[in-house]
């Protein structure tokens, strides 16, 4: 018998991660049930394309870069004179990485082309495979995406009141955020949060001041180049979080007077100053526009994403809308960044998923006697896994839904659209918007929260080697996408505070009847799909879930319901599962989606353990949940 050393003995064979275009079962049946054949022949090659680049080493090499060279002050703010000098520093990965999330139009998708109300499904289907690799470039990028869905809707707004000047402006800033030219493209910043409150902005100490330049002197200028003027607005105050802080351009929030509510402004960057003088003797150049980085923020995780604390001196911007309507304004770019975390979350759950079943493939374990087996033939670690995938088809079946009525907002049609199986789940126009009200807020909440457990429970699979730190494995490194992940529940609004929010749209005076009146819709619609059997339980069973739902909201005050609005919000998001789990199962039926729905509704309370009994409960089954039918064939027989 000879010892192992540091080169010799058992050394794991390394994971191989496969395009999870390909690979990821579950986002293969939710893009089919959400996408018309039509659209998905259309962009099947290019997203397939793209599931191989995601997982380049290139890539790869760039995440490990923009990790471990993360962003920093030169000087730590000031020149070797002392005086002040806000030159953020970034590495050479991050912006490998966000170039190529801009080459391949991660934003620009959505405005650059028609694919009508399925054009949400088909950029956030694309995203979803980016999110594992782009460490953490596409929070920039989806505030990049609001800013841009923001400006679009003033700029095509008939009654839009605004010069010629103005407009100019907005035009120029959305050209630039929707280009898929890197040298062209710009990010947005979203500028809320305050030491008072994040999401909470009623007590907001940023103030803007209209102050316009004289008309008798030349405007001066954000860009030189551009000729773009800066704007009539003086906006001082302090922000306690800013993502994105090598963007080129910000919405932000501040007030204009006591009696006022927030407004929402926009404001670039960075100004042109004539009389800059640089090292080497150069007249004329680019400075922070009225922008003082106090310092970055050291997080537990996105630790690539440059986050600040700006104080604001008589930074130039414009007002969007008007005074005092900044939470209107803002909402907009709310829906859009609380949906890009939420897909960036379950971009995560995929990513850790697809390590751990690389992992079950190429790893053996123990079952007692000398006996071993590979993990993707242990009973008891692929009923593991086939739980995870049923908890990740769950929740992926909620985002997407959110996705194509977020399509169906932003791109009304009187004409229509080829269907896809989820078209049957497609309310009447009048019920649009407030539904995306309510999901808005639903979907976010529950989502980012259960991801961050089942996350945890991927680096688990992998055992101590899911705990290190991988970066000389980057591909595996489900530690950082943990770490990364824990933060999806936080920002664009806590648990809590979208629970409450979905609580106050359904009590809201003006819009709380339609927004019940959407979900009892999709409710009672997603019921009727043809299923009968064990599922006519579960259809009862959400039937008087959610009359029990429905009923307490309308019994009791907002106040009263306040305690328990995480609780109630949860039940709904799980209602409304349930409802699209029949509408997938209908869609598509087979042995491994109806077990997977079974556990769905015995879990969540929509059926007794008995309707287990009606499916397949074996090794064979969760084996091809996990890794679909056409490869459980590879695997070996579990016999214990």
């Amino acid at each position: 018998m000879e010892p192992s050393s540091s080169n010799t003995g058992f050394i794991q064979t390394q994971p191989v991660i496969k395009n999870q275009y390909h690979d990821d079962i579950s986002l293969k049946r939710v893009v089919k049930l959400s996408l018309p054949p039509a659209v998905l022949e259309r962009v099947d090659t290019e997203i397939s394309e793209l599931g191989e680049e995601v997982l380049s080493q290139q890539i790869i090499d760039w995440v490990t870069d923009a990790e471990k060279n993360q962003p920093y002050l030169r000087g730590s703010g000031r020149d070797a004179f002392g005086r002040p000098k806000n030159d953020l520093v970034v590495g050479e990965g991050w912006r490998g990485l966000q170039d190529f999330g801009f080459k391949k139009g991660v934003v620009a998708i959505n405005y650059d082309s028609d694919f009508h109300e399925y054009n949400r499904l088909v950029q956030f289907t694309r995203c979803h495979l980016w999110e594992g690799s782009c460490a953490n470039t596409l929070c920039p990028a989806a505030m990049q995406d609001g800013a841009a869905r923001l400006l679009q809707r003033h700029l095509t707004q008939k009654d839009c009141d605004m010069s010629p000047t103005q407009r100019s402006v907005f035009q120029n800033a959305y050209d630039h955020l929707t280009s898929r030219d890197p040298q062209k493209t710009w990010t947005s910043g979203q500028w809320m949060t305050e030491r008072t409150g994040g999401s909470d902005v009623s007590q907001t100490e940023t103030v803007a001041v209209y102050d316009p330049y004289p008309s008798s002197a030349e405007t001066p200028l954000a860009d030189a180049d551009e000729k773009t003027p800066l704007g009539p607005w003086s906006i001082s105050g302090f922000k306690w979080f800013s993502s994105a802080t090598d963007s080129h351009m910000t919405i932000l929030l501040a007030k204009t007077h006591p009696s006022k509510g927030v407004s929402a402004f926009m404001a670039p960057m960075r100004r042109h100053n004539p009389s800059l003088v640089s090292p080497t003797g150069q007249k004329g150049g680019s400075e922070l526009n009225g922008i003082t980085i106090q310092r970055l923020k050291s997080k537990f995780g996105t630790q690539s994403l440059p986050t600040a604390e700006l104080e604001l001196k008589n930074m130039r911007g414009w007002l969007i809308g008007k005074e005092g309507n900044g939470i209107h304004e803002i909402s907009t770019i709310l829906n859009i960044t609380r949906v890009h975390t939420t897909v960036s979350s379950i971009g995560y759950f995929g990513r850790s998923l697809a390590i751990a079943r690389s992992f079950a493939l190429v790893r053996e374990a123990g079952i007692g006697k000398g006996r071993r087996l590979p993990l993707a033939t242990h009973p008891l670690h692929m009923r593991t896994l086939a739980n995870l995938t049923t908890d990740y088809h769950s929740l992926m079946l909620l985002v997407f839904y959110t996705l194509y009525i977020l399509g169906l907002d932003e791109r009304p049609t009187t004409s229509p659209s080829p269907p896809s199986p989820l078209s049957c789940l497609a309310p009447p126009p009048h019920l649009v918007a407030p539904l995306l009200r309510v999901l808005s807020s639903l979907h976010k909440s529950y989502v980012c929260e259960n991801i961050v457990p089942a996350i945890y429970a991927c680096m688990e699979a992998l055992g101590g080697v899911g705990y290190l730190f991988n970066a000389e494995s980057e591909h595996i490194n489900v530690s950082r996408i943990f770490r990364d992940a824990c933060v999806g529940a936080i920002w664009e609004g806590t648990t809590d505070v979208l629970a409450s929010d979905t609580v106050r749209a359904i009590k809201h005076p003006s819009i709380g009847k339609q927004c019940t009146e959407a979900v009892d819709w999709t409710v009672q619609k997603a019921i009727s799909v043809p299923l009968t059997g064990v599922w006519d339980e579960v259809k009862a069973n959400i039937v008087k879930e959610w009359e029990c739902i429905k009923e307490r909201l309308a019994r009791e005050a907002q106040a009263e319901i306040l305690p328990e609005a995480r609780a109630v919000t949860f039940k709904m998001a799980e209602v409304l599962i349930a409802g699209l789990w029949l509408v997938d199962v209908a869609s598509n039926p087979g042995p491994e989606v109806e077990t997977m729905g079974s556990r769905y509704m015995v879990k969540r309370g929509f059926a007794g353990q008995g309707a287990l009994e009606k499916v397949e409960q074996t090794v064979a089954l969760d084996q091809k949940i996990v890794y679909g039918p056409d490869d459980v064939g590879s695997l070996k027989d579990s016999k214990l």
